[in-house]
């Protein structure tokens, strides 16, 4: 039987990952699998919240809602994102 852990074993890695610039980071767009800096995703500010879209194809990459006092944040138009350390 495989072993697993509950998700607090991620603390540590995704620590890592949500403290440094995630603009400098290189994603795959999930529609057209393009790579690309996340800088030169095209971003539009006048839906309810900010909608990147792939410079490439136009596909959603991520979508960032400021509630208040919760942010909802959707990447799944990424299908991988690359950090450097």
């Amino acid at each position: 039987m495989a072993t697993h852990l509950d998700g607090n074993a991620l603390a540590g890695a995704l620590s890592e990952v949500f403290r440094a610039d995630v603009t400098a980071a290189r994603a795959r767009c999930a529609g057209c699998g393009g790579v690309s800096p996340i800088a030169r995703a095209m971003v539009y500010p006048d839906a309810p919240g900010l909608v990147a879209r792939c410079a490439s194809c136009d596909q959603v990459l991520a979508t960032i809602v400021d509630a208040g006092d919760r942010v909802f944040l959707s990447l799944s138009g990424m299908s991988t994102i690359e950090l450097r350390r």
